[in-house]
């Protein structure tokens, strides 16, 4: 054992001295593996949004995952709607969130309208998650314009969101 201790040892030793050799001269440098790999998936999804009224959701998700052994950056814009049953509330949403690493939280923001076909109202709603497989959880508040008539829709709330992934492309740069 210490013969292969002191072997190795050594020519570590003198590699570093025939390396050493070379001032003057260009060193040998490995070439560098740049593989940037970006994954892009995207398809429907089903959501169930609950505050003060239980919303269903339904739209389309497209994610870019940029793949990194350390920190890999997934960014991710959605379209949708939903629709309260009971006090016929339509709602569309188009949002934008990001998250840095694998298993951190979700920041991001939606730009939402609500409508009760009589009133409408806009606003913005920042959203906080955590996303785990194809299922994300969010919880965010509405902050909407006021006006007069009262919408019902809910202002603080959670939602649980399905992403059917049907096209998934891997793109090597």
């Amino acid at each position: 054992m210490k013969n292969r201790i002191l072997t190795f040892v050594s020519i570590l030793f003198f590699s570093l001295c025939l390396n050493s050799q070379e001032i003057g001269k260009k060193k040998f440098q490995f070439p560098k593996i740049k593989s940037d790999i970006t994954i892009r998936k995207s398809g429907p999804y089903l959501s169930l949004q609950r505050g003060k009224y239980l919303v269903p959701e339904f739209g389309g998700e497209m994610q870019w995952k940029k793949v990194k052994l350390i920190n890999p950056i997934t960014n991710s814009i959605h379209v949708g709607f939903n629709y309260n049953f009971k006090y016929n509330t339509l709602g569309y949403d188009v949002g934008y969130w990001f998250k840095t690493g694998r298993l951190n939280l979700t920041y991001g923001a939606n730009l939402i309208y609500r409508t009760n076909f009589t009133y409408d109202k806009i606003g913005i709603a920042p959203v906080l998650g955590f996303k785990f497989t194809q299922f994300h959880l969010q919880t965010g508040y509405h902050f909407m314009t006021p006006n007069f008539p009262r919408i019902n829709t809910n202002t603080f709330f959670v939602s649980l969101r399905f992403v059917l992934v049907n096209n998934r492309d891997i793109d090597f740069d």
